[in-house]
């Protein structure tokens, strides 16, 4: 299993798909990726050479993609700005509801959770 970034890539995958595992890749910076560092889409992660692991990383690292921690830190930093001014988005995201407008009477499931019954007391 090569590693890139401090990331653990599956290698029996090709290596545009095994570059989404990192976090703050998708599907175009990895296929951008590779043709730059011009590396064979079709090779797969464990066939990889030292060099070209050294390719891909400099290429992901001179782009000035945010990936891993770093973009994690700035998402999360982002986050607490916005709950910190209070603003809407902020208050949203603090109290766990969707944030960008959408109905929450009867979906946002995954934003609430499960359902919770409020009120009905069964008798003994």
């Amino acid at each position: 299993m090569p590693r890139l970034l401090g990331v653990d890539i599956p290698g029996n995958k090709k290596i545009e798909y095994a570059l989404r595992y990192i976090y703050g890749i998708g599907p175009t910076r990895a296929k951008l990726v590779v043709e730059e560092a011009g590396v064979d889409p079709e090779t797969r992660a464990h066939q990889l050479t030292e060099e070209h692991l050294n390719k891909l990383t400099t290429v992901i690292t001179e782009r000035k993609f945010g990936v891993e921690g770093d973009l994690r830190r700035e998402i999360a930093a982002s986050l607490k700005r916005l709950q910190a001014i209070n603003c809407y988005r902020g208050l949203r995201h603090r109290r766990g509801l969707p944030v960008r407008g959408q109905r929450t009477s009867t979906n946002s499931r995954t934003r609430k959770g499960a359902r919770r019954t409020v009120g009905v007391i069964a008798k003994k």
